[in-house]
This record gives C-alpha cells, sequence and structure tokens, in this order.
C-alpha cells in the first residue's frame, strides 16, 4: 500500500494549482486540525469553520508556498493564528456590543425630565413591533438568543446552521433594534 505524497510534494503540487492534491491535503490534516483549534475555541462547530477559513487562504496562497519549509508547521500556524484572531475579534465585538448596548440604555433613561420614568410598557410593546419586523431567521436567532437564553451552538443546532451564522443574525437582528431604540422617544410619566 503507497503511502502517498510527502508533505514538501503536496507543497509543490499546490505551487501548481493541483486542486487533487488540495483536496488530498485537506483531508490528511482536517481531523488533527480541527482537534487542534478546538482546544482553543472550545467550540467544534466553529473548528470546523475555522479549518475551513485556514484552507481557503491556504489555497489563495498557494503559489507563494516553499516547498524547503514546512508545510504542516505552516498550516498549523495558520490555524492557531486563525483562531486566536476569532477569539480576539468575537471578545471586541461583545465589548463594543456591551458598550452601545449600555450607552443606548443610560441615553433612554436620560431623556427628558429627571424626574420622569420610562413607560415600560409602551417600551415592551414597541420592542416586539420591531422584533415581528425582523427577518424570520434573524428573529428565530434573537428570540432564541434573548428570550430563550440558548448559546449560539445550541441555536446553530436548532436552526440547522453554524454558529457563526447565528452570531451574524444576532448581530443585524441587534442593530435594527439599536437603531429604533435610538429613534424611540418614550412617553414619559410624570412623577
Amino acid at each position: 500500500m503507497s503511502r502517498g505524497p510527502s508533505l514538501e510534494e503536496y507543497c509543490r503540487k499546490l505551487n501548481a494549482s493541483d486542486r487533487q492534491a488540495f483536496g488530498d491535503l485537506f483531508r490528511l490534516l482536517r481531523e488533527e486540525l480541527i482537534r487542534y483549534v478546538l482546544r482553543i475555541v472550545k467550540d467544534e462547530a466553529l473548528a470546523h469553520d475555522l479549518i475551513q477559513d485556514v484552507f481557503l487562504s491556504l489555497w489563495g496562497l498557494r503559489e507563494s508556498l516553499d516547498p524547503e519549509r514546512s508545510l504542516k508547521a505552516y498550516i498549523y500556524q495558520m490555524a492557531k493564528n486563525r483562531a486566536i484572531r476569532h477569539l480576539r475579534d468575537e471578545r471586541i465585538h461583545d465589548e463594543k456590543h456591551k458598550i452601545i448596548r449600555d450607552r443606548s440604555r443610560d441615553n433612554m433613561l436620560d431623556r427628558g425630565h429627571p424626574d420622569a420614568q420610562v413607560d415600560a410598557g409602551s417600551l415592551s410593546s414597541k420592542l416586539k413591533t420591531w422584533i415581528n419586523e425582523l427577518p424570520d431567521r434573524q428573529k428565530e436567532a434573537i428570540l432564541l438568543s434573548r428570550f430563550q437564553g440558548l448559546s449560539h451552538r445550541e441555536i446553530a443546532d436548532i436552526m440547522a446552521i453554524s454558529p457563526r451564522t447565528v452570531n451574524n443574525h444576532i448581530m443585524r437582528a441587534l442593530g435594527h433594534l439599536q437603531s429604533r431604540i435610538e429613534a424611540f422617544e418614550p412617553t414619559l410619566l410624570e412623577l
């Protein structure tokens, strides 16, 4: 039984845009790379997505690969960098949205007379209306996340999509709701 090409041979074949070699290399390294990235991101579906991204990037860089350098080490470094970048971006994204939510809440409470209070019933009614304006998938994701308390992974399983797509739906929904809340002039009740 033949062992198959060496990683150096794969590198040369990738330099020549050999799609078959690319597919074979993907199948050869995929599972071990997923396990590696999974230890970093702690989410199996996300690890799969990130490895897909790594191989897409690898294909884009195929002509600049150096057969004298370790292809496996290069791919592992790409995978590690991609996973760390994802975690950093997610953390930054969460921090930005927390700041936006806090500012929005503070702005709503600061509007009008200092002794006034927001009519919660009116805001609740408006919120339901704004959620119903969302596209179906965004509405489903936001309701499962914010009202059912499910994780992105759990929502992904329910909706049969990736956690990243769940995140995209939720972020778009939150953006829509944020703009509606910022434009909302609450009815104030005098104390």
